[in-house]
């Protein structure tokens, strides 16, 4: 079923083009509104069709129906761990073992597979539109939109706190304001460079212990690898880096998007989401920093 959505048009848009509302007072994206501008009655107001240079008056109630979009991924059934759903977005806890996206080596067990099964299982169309990217070894919050408009109103705009651990026993914490590059494009590993893109990592020293660091981290820009690369550049790989540190026996790095926290696209409402450290986590934790340790 699509998504129907209902605006009302505040006296300050009062006499303004439809048009003008729509980008402005509703924020839609203009790919969005253009698909919509070319369906027939997607857009409506008292039932009649209404157009983009119709005037609008405070009060109107303004009836959009979103496109309703598929997908092409691989429908698989797979355990999730949702965290919060309603009609707009999805909230999950991904596994450090899982992959987001579908790639050459993993078609039909990432998380895109399991979530396109799980929206077809409600009767929905089924579309993965994931705000942001996880590594596939690092765990923690997802957040997936479930519309069109979700999609664009949410793009840019997800605050996620990291707790990681490291391989250093870091004495203060700081921020890494270095570029990164991509040395090989036929290779995913990324490195620091002046030449590179822009990038700043905040991190803060949470505990220390047997040679490791306990870090929070939020980061300014969203490069890909960032945190492992930042944090490698520093001399504190993250534990179980196969990439930037050194392998251990847990299997992945670790790196857990602990938080988020966002406007809800539709209701306007502040929302954050926390998903708890997977067992291999937490275990790290325990091991070397202390089971008493509350400070994250």
């Amino acid at each position: 079923m699509p998504r129907i959505l209902y605006f009302t048009v505040p006296d300050a848009y009062d006499g303004k083009k439809l048009s003008v509302f729509m980008r402005g007072g509703v924020n839609m994206s203009y790919s969005l509104y253009a698909t919509l501008r070319h369906t027939e009655g997607s857009v409506t107001r008292d039932g009649a069709v209404v157009r983009s240079i119709d005037r609008v008056n405070g009060g109107d109630v303004i009836r959009v129906v979103l496109p309703d979009i598929g997908c092409e991924i691989i429908p698989t059934p797979m355990e999730l761990s949702v965290i919060y759903e309603d009609e707009d977005i999805l909230v999950l806890n991904k596994s450090g073992y899982t992959a987001v996206h579908p790639s050459h080596g993993h078609r039909e067990d990432t998380l895109a597979n399991g979530v396109v099964h799980y929206l077809k299982s409600k009767g929905m169309n089924g579309a993965f539109r994931a705000v942001g990217r996880l590594d596939k070894g690092t765990s923690g919050v997802v957040v997936c939109a479930l519309n069109t408009y979700s999609a664009s109103r949410l793009t840019d705009c997800v605050e996620k706190t990291y707790i990681a651990i490291a391989d250093a026993e870091l004495t203060e914490s700081g921020t890494v304001d270095v570029p990164i590059i991509r040395p090989d494009p036929d290779k995913t590993l990324r490195a620091c460079d002046e030449s590179g893109e822009r990038a700043v990592t905040h991190y803060e020293v949470l505990a220390t212990g047997n040679g490791k660091s306990l870090l929070r981290l939020r980061l300014e820009t969203g490069r890909t690898h960032q945190i492992r690369v930042h944090m490698a550049h520093i001399g504190a790989p993250l534990t179980g880096d196969s990439l930037y540190g050194t392998v251990t026996d847990c299997g992945r790095h670790m790196l857990h998007c602990y938080t988020v926290n966002l406007t809800h696209p539709v209701s306007g409402l502040k929302m954050t989401f926390t998903a708890p450290f997977p067992q291999e986590f937490q275990k790290e934790i325990d091991v070397n920093f202390g089971k008493v340790l509350k400070l994250y």
